[in-house]
């Protein structure tokens, strides 16, 4: 036995604050703890709170506990990073518990799908720490909780977590980021950190280590599982359906501690008894940071209304999720404002003992706990939420609703798929359909991501009404719509009755849809997601195909508009490598026998063009927003299979723009007017520029202008005769009421109100070719409600996609009065011709969290047909 004193954090139990010095713990409780547990120090070199562990050392400590307790811990891999790191998580309970762990983990499936809990049921609890590779204190606070759970001896607390629950600690949510992190502070540490905010180590260079490497917030990527971490960890959890998921995070270091109960609004689907749940565990994590004098706070901020954060989407499958904030030292020391001094140590110490809390009310009341979340789960699996059908229609987008037919049964929702002519919901669909019980146990998650909308409730509502009324901001914390049918552009209707059909794996690959070549060639009709891969890997492969901007009917089937001919002629006499190609991706391909329409431009025409692999650059670092950045770079480069060159902002003005066809600029805070100048220069010399957001209107201003708009300022914005001013005098007023006081003192130069994020309803210009794919106008997420921009007159260029007139314009989501009435009519994406080039401008983001598929035809025609048309 190895007695290891906490020195100083023997004190946790005390009621006073005292300093904390972590290099005097291996845990942060006093106890006799077992020599043969390996501690920190031992395998990293510190201790706990000491410095920030590097992710290679999260994970050999991670293993060096597990061969340490075989008995106790089993460490599982269930992802890779992109850059190649693992991703893990362990388990730990008793020796009696991990000797039937097995069984254990086969009764919690049952429990999940709706069974009773029986003797020997156990809960799970999940801890997962640091999603965000900056908020670093979570990664140290499950290594010294694994640690503990697994030295502590004698420990009542400890023997009774192991014996009634198996707790699940997945220390690293996000590797990369914290690699991008660690490696930016040590790199510029001296011999003593600085806790000033201002200096380097306080100072992430772009784009600092909050995101993977893709630069995508994994805590917003829950229900879309774009991201591999995302993927593995949806995965894992199904796995062992937790009863309780903490999310554990950092927040500003001159706030204090947040944790549950959550702040409102909560989404609608979340039951009362998750709520009063919540408020057990929060009460229990209260009266641990009382003991040791640590301030906090709950109920403010930290919303459960979006399904894609690690608190909202667990608890909408029946678990009990729960966001944690700690004030974060972003370094190993944080000067605070009001002159305290934050240190990491402390940040950890906080982090390990809410974990400890929330692992102590899960296994004193282990009974509570599995009976709520399996009457949860058999509630939606007997129909108690809904008893109805979701009919997704396969006829327009097929490989868009065959992907997210794929990501619903990876979150464990049951998929079928009916082929051929089938009639449901009241009317025939000729191409099959994919459909999605209500009775399933996750049915309020389905509910949740299938409806059209998800009401905010009315009563919060009118609270931010009356907010905005006195002119204070209002308290959404993230956007008011996320249907995923909507984002991908699909046809989905809830109806009464539908066939089960054929059940979809997760894992299964889209079925191409493909009866070989025809003596003149094949077409790839530009319909959906799989369609642009193939044309791109077709690119790639040196294939000559050609895009038409006009709709044409060959052999009594009618093409639309951006559809691409390859012929046999033009392609050596043989297309098995595009056919290759479509049967690996799931793509579709129709035989051509000749050249000859029915209606519509022949190949000669010059509606077709002759389109090739683009090459493509995007502007990266200094005024780029990374999220903005890396989304698009995703989806160019991992949906559509384009190498995307970023090129840093500091650079662009002394480098040789003409090597890209096509340079896009993501939404920025700002660009220097020497990239501006660089860019204008590219487009008039017959380059390809595609600018998002505030790009947008950084080059709409000046003389030498891409675009021929302006943001618009608050609404009804013009000063009235009151208003005039006359040099450094007023003309006098009076103000009679506290209506006129408010109308005085608007500030008419300002933008609009921002939005947190709905579903747009849109419409296209059936004219250009930056719409082809698109007869019906897709939704569109308006993400910034602040920037809205007046249309493109006719002389100037063209308004491809603008916003629905004002009754027509929410798809989903919620929206100010006035901003829908402003927002009505105005484009969301315009392109405009400068010299031989061209400027395509997206007033919003179309990659924004890599979750708009249906937005990827508008992308795909500004990256990859632009440049053919341009030249």
């Amino acid at each position: 036995m190895l007695r290891l004193l906490s020195g100083a954090l023997a004190a946790i139990f005390a009621a006073t604050l005292v300093p904390v010095t972590p290099v005097a713990a291996q845990s942060f409780l006093e106890g006799e703890f077992d020599a043969e547990i390996p501690t920190l120090e031992a395998v990293a070199g510190h201790r706990s709170g000491e410095q920030i562990t590097r992710p290679d050392m999260v994970i050999a400590y991670m293993q060096a506990l597990a061969q340490a307790a075989p008995e106790r811990m089993r460490l599982v891999e269930y992802a890779r990073s992109w850059e190649g790191r693992p991703l893990v998580y362990a388990v730990i309970t008793s020796r009696d518990n991990m000797a039937r762990i097995d069984d254990i983990q086969a009764d919690v499936q049952r429990i999940g799908n709706g069974g009773e809990p029986v003797a020997g049921s156990v809960p799970v609890t999940w801890l997962a720490y640091s999603v965000h590779g900056n908020e670093i204190s979570g990664v140290d606070a499950g290594l010294a909780l694994a640690y503990h759970l697994l030295a502590a001896e004698g420990d009542e607390l400890v023997d009774t977590i192991l014996r009634d629950s198996v707790v699940v600690i997945d220390p690293m949510q996000n590797p990369d980021g914290r690699a991008r992190f660690t490696s930016s502070y040590y790199q510029q540490l001296g011999i003593e950190p600085s806790g000033n905010r201002y200096t380097a180590g306080h100072d992430e260079p772009w784009p600092n280590g909050r995101t993977n490497h893709y630069l995508f917030d994994l805590n917003r990527d829950w229900f879309a599982l774009t991201q591999p971490e995302t993927r593995g960890k949806v995965a894992a959890i199904a796995a062992w359906q937790p009863v309780v998921l903490a999310d554990v995070h950092e927040m500003g270091g001159d706030q204090t501690y947040f944790f549950p109960p959550s702040a409102d609004p909560f989404n609608p689907y979340i039951t009362d008894d998750q709520r009063r749940k919540q408020e057990l565990l929060g009460q229990n994590m209260g009266q641990w940071m009382d003991r040791i004098g640590e301030p906090y706070y709950t109920r403010e901020i930290f919303d459960a209304f979006y399904p894609g954060y690690g608190d909202t989407w667990p608890t909408l499958n029946g678990a009990i999720g729960m966001t944690f904030e700690q004030g974060s030292a972003r370094g190993l020391v944080w000067n605070r404002s009001n002159g305290e001094v934050l240190t990491y140590g402390e940040g950890v110490r906080n982090q390990f003992v809410t974990s400890l809390a929330t692992a102590e009310t899960v296994a004193r009341n282990a009974g509570l706990f599995l009976r709520d979340y399996a009457a949860y789960r058999r509630e939606g699996a007997q129909g108690g939420v809904g008893t109805g059908w979701f009919v997704i229609d396969l006829a327009d987008r097929r490989y868009n609703a065959e992907s997210l037919a794929r990501r619903l049964a990876h979150q464990g929702i049951a998929v079928g798929r009916v082929s051929g002519s089938a009639s449901a919901c009241g009317r025939t669909y000729p191409q099959g359909y994919l459909s999605v019980s209500m009775r399933q146990p996750n049915a309020r998650l389905i509910r949740s991501l299938l409806d059209r909308d998800v009401e905010l409730p009315a009563d919060f509502i009118a609270s931010q009404e009356d907010r905005r009324a006195v002119d204070l901001p209002h308290e959404i914390y993230d956007t008011t719509a996320w249907s995923v049918g909507q984002m991908s552009g699909l046809d989905v209707t809830e109806c009464a009755s539908a066939s089960a059909g054929t059940p979809i794996a997760a894992d299964e690959p889209i079925a191409a849809e493909m009866r070989g070549a025809g003596a003149f060639g094949l077409a790839v009709p530009w319909t959906d997601s799989g369609q642009i891969r193939l044309v791109a890997q077709a690119m790639r492969a040196g294939l000559v195909g050609r895009a038409t901007d006009t709709a044409f009917t060959a052999e009594g089937r009618r093409f639309p508009r951006g559809t691409v001919v390859y012929t046999l002629s033009e392609n050596d006499g043989s297309l098995s490598e595009l056919e290759s190609l479509a049967r690996q991706i799931g793509a579709e391909t129709v035989p051509l026998s000749s050249s000859w329409v029915q209606d519509g431009p022949n190949l000669g025409s010059n509606s077709f063009v002759r389109v090739s692999e683009p090459r493509i650059a995007i502007l990266w670092e200094d005024g780029i927003s990374p999220l903005s950045a890396g989304a698009t770079r995703y989806v160019i480069e991992q949906r559509f299979g384009l190498p995307v060159a970023p090129i840093r902002t500091g650079t662009v003005a002394r480098a040789d723009l003409g090597e890209w066809d096509v340079i896009i600029a993501p939404d920025s805070f700002s660009l220097s007017s020497g990239v501006q100048s660089a860019l204008r220069s590219y487009v008039r010399g017959g380059g390809v520029l595609v600018a998002y957001g505030n790009a947008v209107s950084s080059f709409a201003s000046g003389d030498d202008a891409l675009f021929s708009t302006n943001a618009e300022t608050v609404l009804d914005g013009e000063p009235g005769e009151d208003g005039d001013s006359d040099g450094d005098t007023s003309a006098g007023t009076a103000i009679e009421s506290l209506e006129d006081y408010r109308e005085a003192i608007v500030d008419r130069s300002r933008r609009p109100d921002t939005l947190p994020g709905a579903l747009l309803n849109t419409v296209v210009d059936e004219e250009n070719f930056l719409a082809s794919g698109y007869d019906d106008a897709p939704p569109v997420v308006f993400a910034d409600g602040s920037l809205i921009l007046t249309p493109l007159s006719l002389s100037a260029g063209t308004n491809v996609v603008r916003f629905a007139e004002p009754d027509n314009l929410i798809a989903s989501g919620y929206v100010w009065e006035e901003n829908r009435r402003q927002m009505a009519f105005k484009p969301y994406l315009i392109a405009e011709r400068t010299g031989r080039g061209m400027a395509i401008g997206f007033v919003h983001d179309p990659t924004v969290r890599g979750y708009l598929d249906g937005l990827d035809l508008l992308l795909a025609n500004a990256v990859m047909i632009a440049p053919s048309r341009v030249r």
